[in-house]
């Protein structure tokens, strides 16, 4: 067997996306940013993946990183990612556009910023076809309002010769979703793509991502701050904080048996719809660190209720939990003896404060 055809082989039998060590820092006045700090991680083909945290965990500049959209002047990246086969790190742009549409596409954050103001949206989807695919302009048009349709927008063909300022956030988010998917990529990044819209529409665009992913088999990874919004769509989940990995396990494991303390207070800052009006919002306290200068040890150390003399000095490995596919960084983790010793502490506390 040649080695081309090797590693045609490997593309199609391995992972479709095998991430390693991968670090991008950017560099400021301030020194050097460190965005994303050796994350390591697999994704299948068909398969959804969850990145969350808070704002500034790496998550947004974790999915760029990949897709190979950041800018190049003042950013530093090494490690390894293979999207079928092939290493984006160092990639030239000519190739990486080949892929780009195609084959790796994304829904961004805000959809009035991402979509061009002053091109209709029949020609800014059309614009991709043409391109990517080779298709003439009135095929293009074809193809693009077949896709509106496949997102659900009301009347499609008006909407083909409309500009974004003209339709509702909904609609807006809509369409980025078919402009994203028009090519048939194979991997689809959602980057916070329910924000700024009312909790109808989150549901509604969150299970049209679903259906296009299932219809399509693609694989997808949504990023997002809230554990809520990843619980129902997505197979795994991989919680970042300060740039790093913290946990990552299928999604039904991390929610019945979580480990790291970091995502239980991730899940605990979720509203529940059972609480009185009025009730107080759980918070982390403290602030996410500071990626020029991050603390010494865990990374969640100064803000865990928790934390040990040993977080502060030693930076927890990665570690495998009752299932090889659950992984957490955490010297004591959810259900050890001093998680419960602690938590046993802090509630007293917060009943002698009231």
């Amino acid at each position: 067997m040649s080695p081309s055809t090797q590693a045609a082989r490997r593309a199609i039998d391995g992972p479709l996306l095998q991430v390693t060590d991968l670090h991008t820092h950017f560099r400021t006045a301030r020194g050097l940013v460190r965005s994303v700090d050796g994350v390591t991680l697999t994704l299948e083909r068909g398969r959804s993946l969850g990145i969350v945290g808070e704002s500034g965990s790496g998550k947004t500049v974790l999915s760029r990183s990949i897709m190979g959209i950041l800018p190049k002047r003042n950013t530093e990246q090494s490690g390894s990612i293979l999207f079928e086969g092939q290493e984006m790190v160092g990639m030239p742009m000519k190739t990486r556009r080949h892929i780009w549409g195609r084959e790796m596409a994304m829904i961004f954050q805000d959809p009035m910023t991402s979509l061009n103001p002053v091109m209709r949206i029949g020609k800014q989807i059309g614009e991709g076809l043409q391109l990517h695919l080779g298709m003439s302009k009135a095929d293009a048009r074809a193809t693009a309002l077949k896709a509106l349709q496949d997102v659900r927008i009301p009347e499609p063909e008006k909407r083909l010769d409309q500009y974004a300022f003209e339709l509702s956030g909904g609609m807006r988010q809509r369409v980025m979703i078919a402009l994203a998917m028009s090519c048939g990529p194979t991997l689809l990044f959602a980057d916070e793509p329910t924000t700024a819209l009312d909790v109808t529409v989150q549901a509604q665009i969150l299970e049209l991502i679903g259906e296009q992913r299932r219809e399509r088999n693609m694989s997808l990874i949504l990023v997002t701050h809230d554990l809520g919004v990843v619980a129902g769509h997505t197979d795994e989940i991989a919680v970042m904080y300060g740039g790093r990995l913290v946990e990552k396990a299928p999604t039904r494991s991390l929610f019945a048996n979580m480990k790291m303390p970091y995502t239980e207070a991730l899940l605990h800052s979720i509203p529940k719809i059972e609480d009185p009006s009025h009730t107080r919002l759980n918070v982390i306290p403290g602030r996410p660190p500071d990626l020029v200068n991050p603390p010494k040890g865990c990374r969640f150390a100064p803000r865990c209720g928790i934390a040990q003399a040993r977080c502060h000095e030693e930076e927890p490995p990665l570690m495998t939990a009752e299932i090889p596919e659950h992984v957490y960084a955490c010297w004591y983790p959810v259900g050890s003896p001093v998680h419960r010793e602690r938590t046993a502490a802090l509630a007293e506390q917060k009943v002698g404060v009231r």
